[in-house]
């Protein structure tokens, strides 16, 4: 009897005989698909889960925190540095803090007159000047200038003239000036201020003006004498001052005769004379000069 059995798959097929494919639903497909990729996220995860600081590479390499920056333009309140400080100081603000300084510290004063430059002529006529024309400025208008209503008015700025002139002489008389013709140029303009100083109405004032004319013909007196004794004689008569102390004289009204007869007395060892009795060189040599000239009253302020 013949049957027939049904044909089964091998599952050792041979290798020359086709393969029998098994459709496979497409929901199989994706069901793969999803458990593959979620097993990859898987594997994904546990990497990240790593801390980076157990990698060898990282620990080497420390990351620099950053820093407070500091701002190049940092800007704050903070005072001036000396030299800024001296440059915004007018000459009397700067007058003002020096002498408070010597004050305090003697040293430092008596530093800085042996430091500082000589003061020219110009200069300290420029600072007689600016007294001279203070007391102009300070006489008050109308009324008479020499009586006492004007003389309260200006006394203070008459006295500063005055002591700036006491003050300022000295300086150029020998033995700290030794040059005869510095000495002799400041003395010509300082006369020429004594003969601008108030003639006052009352006598108790006139002690200013004849005192500062004392002072200043003693001042002549001993440039001319010091000048003589080294050889300077030449010098005074050469440039003309013997005229010019004359002149001096007879607008003082003869109150610089001390100085007169001390030029008459050290210039007679240049011995010889004009021929003329009556020059002022030859007065002088005598003694005749001013011995019959009135006495001029002089201007008023």
């Amino acid at each position: 009897m013949n049957v027939l059995l049904p044909t089964q798959a091998s599952f050792f097929s041979s290798p020359h005989r086709n393969p029998i494919h098994t459709p496979v639903s497409p929901h199989t497909n994706l069901r793969m698909g999803s458990r593959k990729r979620k097993a990859d996220d898987d594997g994904l995860d546990d990497k990240m889960s790593i801390s980076p600081t157990n990698s060898p590479a990282l620990a080497a390499r420390q990351i620099p925190r950053p820093s407070k920056k500091v701002r190049a333009n940092e800007i704050t309140g903070r005072p001036l540095n000396l030299p800024r400080l001296l440059e915004t100081l007018d000459a009397q603000s700067l007058r003002a803090v020096l002498q408070t300084i010597c004050e305090r510290h003697p040293e430092i004063g008596s530093e800085i007159v042996t430091s500082a430059p000589r003061p020219s002529v110009e200069s300290t006529l420029g600072v007689l000047h600016k007294y001279q024309n203070e007391l102009r400025e300070a006489f008050p208008y109308g009324g008479s200038p020499g009586s006492d209503y004007a003389y309260d008015r200006v006394k203070q700025q008459l006295t500063n003239l005055i002591d700036a002139l006491v003050d300022f002489t000295p300086h150029y008389l020998p033995p700290n000036e030794q040059q005869t013709a510095t000495s002799l140029s400041f003395l010509d303009s300082a006369t020429e201020i004594v003969h601008g100083l108030p003639n006052w109405d009352s006598q108790s004032h006139k002690h200013h003006k004849d005192n500062a004319y004392d002072e200043i013909s003693r001042a002549w007196a001993l440039v001319i004498s010091e000048a003589s004794k080294r050889g300077g004689g030449f010098q005074l008569h050469s440039g003309g001052w013997d005229q010019t102390l004359a002149r001096h004289n007879d607008q003082s009204g003869g109150k610089m005769q001390m100085a007169v007869d001390a030029l008459g007395t050290n210039l007679g060892w240049m011995g010889g004379s004009s021929g003329d009795p009556d020059s002022i060189r030859n007065q002088l040599l005598s003694g005749r000069y001013g011995a019959n000239q009135s006495v001029p009253v002089g201007a008023r302020w």
